[in-house]
């Protein structure tokens, strides 16, 4: 039997029932029985057998019965199948939830990290084991409970709060004096407010880190005397009329290397103090314009007319925070832009209030960068063309500081560049930090 065949079936078996009940009563009226007993009994069975039908339905589906075959014949039976079908359905479904859920628990419970949901209240529903582990977090024994209130960090309420989910907040444990933790947020879940917390031991990167910050500004400082020392004798050499011309030219070699050794220790030396000193007290409004200019006047003299540099300066917004910290990332960037870039090349620098806060820029129309560098460009030491680096006296530290110098004024660095094009360095501060000429808060941070 073909499928259209199969599915008008029931549907012809509906009516050979009906038209068998009309026969029927025709006939007994033909044999003489009164129509007001013949009709209303005759098709009684046929509309008794669809409200059995439908009652048992009721029955089945409000008792979350199964619908097993055989099913009824006729148009109800398609019913019954079609949410035997559908239940069927929902069963495997079902299943695959089920497995799914299993799957995402056991890795979940495998993960090394610990996994801590909280409500939209920060009130914790669940964690993984090693959540206990490392936060002292059970479940389900705290659940329904604060997580500020289990790890009673001061910054922990605030940080979730606000949900920097791309600033990690490093804490040590109560209940384990050794741990260091990396704590990370992130929207979680189909309601509002709900987070995801993920905390990672990086106890042995901290130290691995101090060691390295420790080695080297130790290093840094022990080398700053003996090389004071070494400059000072190359200065004296070169100036003396004893000194025989020929001697001259490796003299003046050796001062420009020992003046380079000299500006990475030093740069070394700020890495180091930026790394160790995570809060920076030391801030008032800065007056940024005053400082851009003299970085200017540097930078022509460095330039020595071989670059057209621009201005557009704001002399009415200053800046909350470090102004030695400041000055140096701001030179950096302009005393970059004019080291690594062809003579001939125009630069652009921006000082002014954008929609997002204060914003310092840096722009030429040079050689650009290669894609592959930009995400390396503030590593210790990186640099895209070593030879010429290194030949117009960089250390390969400047964007290093710089980024340090940004994030400890909340603010992010932007790079963009396009081969052929040119190259823009962008400093975007939060709108908190820019203070206005004259206002209240100048006042107010000046007092403080």
């Amino acid at each position: 039997m073909s499928a259209t065949a199969f599915r008008g079936y029931p549907l012809i078996f509906e009516f050979a029932a009906l038209a068998l009940t009309l026969a029927l009563g025709v006939a007994l009226v033909l044999l003489g029985a009164a129509p007001a007993w013949v009709w209303p009994l005759v098709p009684l069975p046929y509309l008794l057998r669809h409200l059995y039908l439908l009652l048992r339905l009721v029955r089945l589906i409000r008792r979350r019965h199964r619908l097993t075959p055989p099913y009824p014949r006729g148009p109800w039976g398609e019913v019954y199948r079609g949410i035997a079908r559908y239940q069927q359905r929902g069963r495997k479904g079902r299943k695959r939830q089920v497995r799914f859920s299993r799957r995402f628990r056991q890795a979940a419970d495998a993960v090394p990290d610990a996994l801590v949901i909280l409500d939209k209240l920060q009130r914790i529903e669940w964690a993984n084991p090693a959540a206990a582990a490392l936060l002292d977090v059970h479940w389900p024994r705290d659940e329904g409970r604060r997580l500020s209130e289990l790890l009673a960090q001061p910054d922990l309420a605030p940080f979730i709060e606000v949900g920097e989910y791309l600033r990690p907040l490093e804490i040590t444990p109560e209940h384990h004096r050794a741990l260091m933790l990396s704590l990370r947020i992130a929207p979680f879940g189909e309601h509002k407010g709900e987070r995801l917390v993920v905390a990672r031991d990086i106890t042995k990167l901290y130290h691995l880190n101090m060691i390295r910050r420790d080695f080297v500004a130790n290093a840094s400082h022990e080398l700053r005397t003996p090389l004071t020392v070494i400059a000072g004798f190359l200065e004296n050499l070169a100036d003396a009329p004893a000194t025989p011309p020929a001697h001259r030219r490796p003299l003046e070699l050796m001062q420009r290397q020992a003046q380079r050794m000299r500006s990475i220790i030093e740069d070394l030396l700020t890495l180091s103090r930026l790394e160790m000193d995570d809060q920076d007290t030391r801030q008032g409004p800065v007056d940024v314009a005053a400082e851009l200019e003299q970085i200017v006047h540097e930078a022509q003299a460095l330039s020595d007319g071989q670059h057209r540099i621009e201005t557009r300066i704001d002399p009415t917004l200053r800046l909350l925070g470090n102004q030695v910290e400041l000055r140096s990332a701001l030179s950096n960037l302009i005393h970059n832009a004019v080291r690594h870039t062809r003579p001939g090349t125009s630069i652009h620098i921006r000082w002014e209030q954008d929609a997002d806060g204060p914003l310092f820029s840096v722009a030429d129309d040079g050689e650009g960068i290669a894609p592959e560098h930009l995400p390396r460009l503030t590593e210790r030491f990186y640099r895209v063309d070593q030879g010429r680096s290194r030949a117009v006296g960089g250390t390969g530290l400047g964007l290093a500081i710089v980024k340090h110098v940004l994030n400890r004024h909340d603010a992010r660095l932007v790079i963009a560049s396009t081969l052929g094009t040119g190259t823009r360095f962008a400093c975007q501060f939060p709108a908190a930090r820019g203070v206005p000429v004259g206002s209240r808060e100048e006042a107010c941070a000046s007092i403080s």
